[in-house]
């Protein structure tokens, strides 16, 4: 017993009183088979790790992939072969990104102060689409979709806390809203603790949004003047851990559809693919849990997945939903 208790003495003594959990490892993974969506054994590839935030993936029409680095407040291009170029610089903190039918990137932009939704290339054709809702500023709008209309939804999670401050007091509450073309933003969805990623289904009859600290995915039926009703649970996340306040953290965040209606979450689980009923199809699994998630390629057929600073791609037997770049 005197032997352990050296032993452990020692060990401790050693140990430096702030030590930190290992960083977790980025590495490749392999996937099981989903029919129709993934061959077995294929492999998600590590693209790189190590940028300065990851999120707001898209596909351009030459194949490749841009991202918003939030935190470098830079856009970054991936090209079929991984090469790394820096498409747009002070993006004011942009995060989601979206295409109009007119060839506009649209962003959620986050800078504390300056939150809004906007036009940020082509340069030269910068523009402000709305920074309020009812004289309100935004605390910092998370990701969005734009409909056939040129309508913008987009998702208002609610400012992030400061590491060691309390959680700031935002003018607005969570919520999803719409953007007509050329006019104000309505509020069409509330009383969803976190929403996050969004998406379009393929006719755009349907809404789809994630909610971070929700147990499901939620669907709305999309109305001619761009509201939504008919709330329903579309599918529930397989892998939600609760909160010591009794709330849930499901992790999702980014969602992706294919040519074919299917849904695709990434959460803490790795990316979950459903069918268009809701049905869990299968998962693909990563190293990290990660953020967001957009087809691309000249066929688009690879996924590619961005989060906690690290992109992946896998290549897929189907392809992204043709009629929107998003």
């Amino acid at each position: 017993m005197r032997v352990l208790t050296a032993a452990l003495l020692t060990a401790l003594m050693a140990t430096p009183a702030h030590a930190q959990a290992p960083a977790p490892v980025v590495a490749e993974t392999t996937a099981t088979a989903i029919p129709g969506v993934i061959a077995a054994a294929t492999k998600v590839e590590v693209i790189k790790n190590g940028f300065t935030g990851t999120e707001g993936p898209i596909g351009l029409p030459d194949g490749s992939l841009i991202f918003t680095e939030t935190q470098a407040n830079r856009i970054t291009r991936i090209d079929k072969d991984n090469n790394l170029t820096t498409f747009l610089e002070n993006t004011n903190g942009s995060n989601g990104l979206a295409f109009d039918a007119k060839g506009r990137l649209i962003s959620v932009q986050t800078t504390p102060g300056k939150a809004l939704i906007g036009v940020i290339y082509p340069k030269g054709q910068e523009a402000t689409l709305s920074d309020n809702f009812d004289g309100k500023p935004y605390g910092r709008p998370n990701d969005l979709v734009v409909d056939k209309k040129g309508g913008v939804y987009f998702s208002e999670p609610g400012p992030n806390a400061t590491p060691g401050q309390p959680p700031p007091t935002p003018a607005l509450t969570p919520a999803v809203y719409y953007l007509p073309a050329g006019g104000k933003s309505m509020r069409i969805a509330d009383g969803i603790v976190r929403p996050n990623g969004i998406q379009l289904s393929p006719d755009e009859k349907t809404l789809y949004v994630n909610d971070t600290s929700g147990e499901y995915v939620l669907a709305f039926e999309i109305k001619p003047d761009g509201s939504v009703g008919n709330r329903r649970n579309f599918a529930k996340y397989p892998t939600v851990t609760t909160t010591p306040a009794g709330g849930f953290n499901s992790g999702a965040d980014g969602l992706a559809i294919d040519n074919d209606g299917r849904v695709y979450v990434v959460s803490l689980g790795g990316v979950h693919v459903f069918s268009p009923k809701g049905d869990l199809l299968g998962t693909i699994p990563l190293s990290l849990p990660g953020q967001n998630i957009a087809f691309a390629g000249a066929d688009k057929k690879t996924l590619y997945i961005v989060g906690r600073g690290a992109a992946f791609k896998v290549r897929l037997l189907t392809a992204g939903f043709m009629g929107r770049a998003k």
